[in-house]
C-alpha cells in the first residue's frame, strides 16, 4: 500500500496559524531527558529523529509551570528562564526538518510529592492522591491567580524559543484535571460546585496564555474523557468541557486522554492486554460536538488503523507515541508505501513507561538507539567482515541486522526450524502474541539488509571452522534449570515445557513464580484455560511484581479472578517428594517461620535458568574474534539482549 492509498492520514490540516502535512502527531510524553530542571541535547535529538521520520506534528513533554510542582525529578522547570537557550535548540532541531513542535504545559497538582521541591503540593482540595499518598494543600484564590500567571509566564518562554505552538496539559495528571473533576474538587467557592466553576481555572488559564503568545502561535487543550474512578469526569462531562473551550474561540484544537495517571495509569499506556482504539470513544463524542480539530489517541500500532480512525470520523489527527518510540520512521515507512517495514510497538510497557517508573531515562525494548540519539553511531565500516551469529532470538537477530547495516557479510544460524528463540515460546501464551513482534521485526529487518539465515542448524565447532568466519557472535540462549529440591521427579516442570508442549500438566498445579513477571503469570492463565485448578506462589510480596511496572498489573488480577486462579505470597520451597501420582512440597512461609504442606498433581517452575554457552569455551581454541550477548552470557530480559545485540554488531 503506497502512501498516497491511505485516505486521510497524508492530507495537510490547519491548527489555527499552523498547518501540519499529515495528521499523525508525536505527543506529548515523558522521557526522563532533563538535566538539572532544563532541556538536554538529548531531547534536541529525540524529537529530531522522530521529525526526520515524518511526524505531521510533535508535542514535546511537560514543561513545569510554577515552582510547587516538581512530581519526578527530571522535569523541566519551564518557569525558569534558563531554558530558553534548550527551547531554542529543540525547535530548531525539529525545524531544520519542516516539522512544526509544540510545547505542553502542565502543573501536576496534587498528583505530584513535596520529595524534590520540599514545598507543599498544591491542588483544588485537600484529597490525597492514592499514588503518591500525600494531602495537598486547598490553594486559596491568590495562588490560582498565581497558577494562571505560572502558564502565561511559561508559554512567553517557550514562543522565545521558538514553539509554533502550547499545549495545556488537562487531562491524566494535572491540577487543571483536579479542578474540573468532581472526584478531587470539593470546593464550596467560584471554582467548585458546577461544571462552570469547576471549569473557571482552565478558561481563566487559556485566556491568559493566549494573551502571552498572541494569534501567532496555537494553543491546543488535552481534556480527559474518562477518568474511570469512582465520582470522577466521564466523556458527557468531557464534551460539554470541550464545548466551553471552543466556546472561548481562543483555541485551535481539542487533544484527548482517558483514566488518570494514578488510580488508572494502566489505561492511559495500555500494554498488549488492552485492544487498539480502546479510547476511541472520546474524541468520536468530542468531535461530534465541536467544529475545531480533535486528536484521537489510544494503542496505534499500524498506519492502517490511524487511517480508518480518520475515515470513520472519529477524529482528525491521531497520536502515536510508542509506535514512533519503537520506529522514528513510521511515518516517512507508510507515505514510501513500505508500511510493513515498520518497527511496530509491542506494547509490552518494559523500557518505555516502565522505565519511567524507575527513574530512569526512557527507552524501547526493540530499538537500542531510543534514548542514545544523541550519540552518534559508528561510521559504516569500508573493511567488510565475514561475521558468523549463532542463535536466532532476539541477541542475534540484532546482531546480525546491525552488523549487516555496518556493511558486513552476515550469516546467521539457528538450531530451531524458525528464528525466535524463547519469545516465539512467550508468545504463544494467552493476549500476548504481539510480543512475538519483536523478533519478526528483527527477522524482516535481517532480510532487508542481506542477512544469510540457516534454520535447523545445530551448530558446533566444527561449523564454525567450515564457515572460517572473521568474527562470531553466540547468542544460544539459555537453558532451564531445575532447583535443588525438585531432584528427578517428574512431574516438576519448567514453564517452557508447558509451552512448547514437552509437558501437560492436568488437575491441581502448583506455579512456583521465582521470576516475578509474565513467565509465571501467563503460563498459569494458558493452565487455567485448559481446566487445571492453578495456584500461584512467590517469595515475594506480590505475585508477578513486575507486572506492576509494566502496567499489566491490573489487568492480570482481574483475569486471575476470573480464571480462578490463586495466589499466595512469601513462601519459599524448601523441599518436594512424590505423593501417589503427584507431589508434596515442604514449604517454609518465610515472614513468620511457619512450615506448610502443599499438594498438588503437577509443579509448574517459573524460576532462573542458566547460560546455554558450551559452545563459548570452545571458541577460545580458535583464532577468531567472538562475542557473547543475551541469555548465553547470563539469563535477563529481551532488552539486555537486543542492546548487546546491536553493541556486538556496532563492534565489529
Amino acid at each position: 500500500m503506497s502512501g498516497g492509498q491511505y485516505k486521510y492520514l497524508f492530507t495537510p490540516l490547519k491548527l489555527g496559524p499552523v498547518t501540519v502535512k499529515n495528521r499523525v502527531v508525536f505527543s506529548a510524553h515523558l522521557t526522563n531527558y532533563a538535566e538539572d530542571g532544563h532541556p538536554s541535547e538529548q531531547h534536541a535529538a529525540y524529537y529530531a529523529a522522530r521529525a526526520v521520520g515524518g511526524a505531521g506534528l510533535i508535542i514535546t513533554e511537560e514543561h513545569s509551570t510554577h515552582p510547587t510542582d516538581w512530581p519526578y525529578e527530571k522535569l523541566i522547570h519551564g518557569f525558569n528562564p534558563s531554558v530558553v537557550p534548550g527551547y531554542q535548540r529543540i525547535t530548531e532541531a525539529v525545524h531544520a526538518h519542516g516539522v512544526p513542535i509544540f510545547a505542553q504545559l502542565n502543573h501536576n497538582g496534587g498528583q505530584a510529592s513535596s520529595m524534590y521541591s520540599r514545598l507543599p503540593v498544591w491542588a483544588p482540595s485537600p484529597v490525597a492522591d492514592p499514588m503518591f499518598r500525600e494531602v495537598p494543600k486547598a490553594v486559596t484564590h491568590r495562588e490560582i491567580a498565581e497558577i494562571v500567571r505560572g502558564y502565561a509566564v511559561v508559554a512567553e518562554h517557550c514562543a522565545l524559543g521558538g514553539f509554533d505552538g502550547i499545549e495545556l496539559q488537562c487531562s491524566h495528571s494535572s491540577i487543571v484535571r483536579g479542578f474540573l473533576s468532581p472526584a478531587t474538587n470539593i470546593r464550596t467557592d467560584d471554582y467548585g460546585g458546577s461544571l462552570e466553576n469547576r471549569s473557571r481555572l482552565l478558561i481563566e488559564i487559556v485566556e491568559a496564555v493566549r494573551a502571552a503568545i498572541g494569534p501567532g502561535l496555537a494553543l491546543g487543550v488535552r481534556i480527559c474523557g474518562d477518568e474511570l474512578i469512582d465520582g470522577g469526569t466521564t466523556i458527557d462531562e468531557a464534551v460539554r468541557i470541550a464545548q466551553l473551550v471552543e466556546a472561548t474561540g481562543k483555541v485551535d484544537y481539542i487533544n484527548t486522554s482517558i483514566g488518570v495517571a494514578t488510580a488508572t495509569l494502566y489505561m492511559i499506556e495500555a500494554s498488549m492486554h488492552i485492544p487498539p482504539g480502546y479510547a476511541m470513544f472520546i474524541p468520536s463524542a468530542i468531535r461530534d460536538k465541536v467544529r475545531i480539530p480533535v486528536v484521537g489517541v489510544g494503542r496505534f500500532k499500524d498506519p492502517v488503523q490511524a487511517d480508518r480512525a480518520l475515515a470513520e470520523g472519529h477524529c482528525d489527527l491521531i497520536g502515536v507515541v510508542r509506535g514512533q518510540i519503537a520506529d522514528p520512521d513510521f511515518v516517512r515507512k507508510a507515505r514510501a508505501g513500505h508500511a510493513t517495514d515498520i518497527r511496530t510497538c509491542l506494547s509490552c510497557n518494559q523500557e518505555c513507561v516502565g522505565r519511567m517508573g524507575l527513574n530512569r531515562w526512557l527507552g524501547c525494548i526493540e530499538n537500542p538507539r531510543t534514548g542514545k540519539e544523541a550519540t552518534p553511531l559508528p561510521m559504516p565500516t569500508v573493511r567488510p567482515r565475514n561475521v558468523l551469529v549463532i542463535g536466532g532470538g532476539p541477541a542475534g537477530l540484532q546482531a546480525a541486522s546491525t552488523a549487516a547495516q555496518r556493511g558486513h557479510r552476515v550469516t546467521l544460524v539457528e538450531k530451531a526450524s524458525q528464528t525466535g528463540g524463547q519469545v516465539a515460546l512467550a508468545a504463544s501464551v494467552p493476549s500476548r502474541a504481539e510480543f512475538l513482534d519483536i523478533t519478526r521485526n528483527l527477522h524482516a529487518e535481517c532480510q532487508r539488509f542481506g542477512v544469510e539465515i540457516r534454520t535447523g542448524v545445530d551448530a558446533d565447532l566444527d561449523l564454525v571452522r567450515r564457515e572460517r568466519p572473521d568474527a562470531v557472535v553466540l547468542a544460544t540462549g539459555a537453558h532451564p534449570d531445575r532447583p535443588w529440591w525438585a531432584g528427578s521427579l517428574e512431574r516438576i516442570v519448567d514453564v517452557r515445557a508447558v509451552l512448547d508442549g514437552s509437558a501437560s500438566p492436568q488437575g491441581t498445579v502448583v506455579l512456583v513464580d521465582d521470576l516475578g513477571f509474565h513467565q509465571a503469570t501467563s503460563t498459569a492463565e494458558l493452565l487455567a484455560d485448559r481446566g487445571c485448578s492453578v495456584r500461584l506462589i512467590t517469595s515475594g510480596m506480590v505475585v508477578g511484581q513486575d507486572l506492576g511496572i509494566t502496567l499489566d498489573m491490573e489487568t492480570w488480577n482481574v483475569r486471575a479472578d476470573a480464571k480462578g486462579i490463586g495466589q499466595q505470597t512469601d513462601l519459599v520451597v524448601m523441599g518436594a517428594e512424590a505423593d501417589g501420582d503427584g507431589v508434596k512440597l515442604q514449604v517454609l512461609r518465610h515472614t513468620t517461620g511457619e512450615n506448610l504442606e502443599m499438594a498438588a498433581d503437577w509443579i509448574v517452575l517459573a524460576v532462573h535458568a542458566r547460560p546455554a554457552d558450551e559452545l563459548w569455551a570452545e571458541l577460545s581454541t580458535m583464532d577468531v574474534s567472538a562475542f557473547r550477548v543475551g541469555d548465553c552470557l547470563t539469563p535477563r530480559r529481551a532488552h539486555a539482549a537486543v542492546i548487546e545485540g546491536h553493541r556486538a554488531g556496532a563492534a565489529l
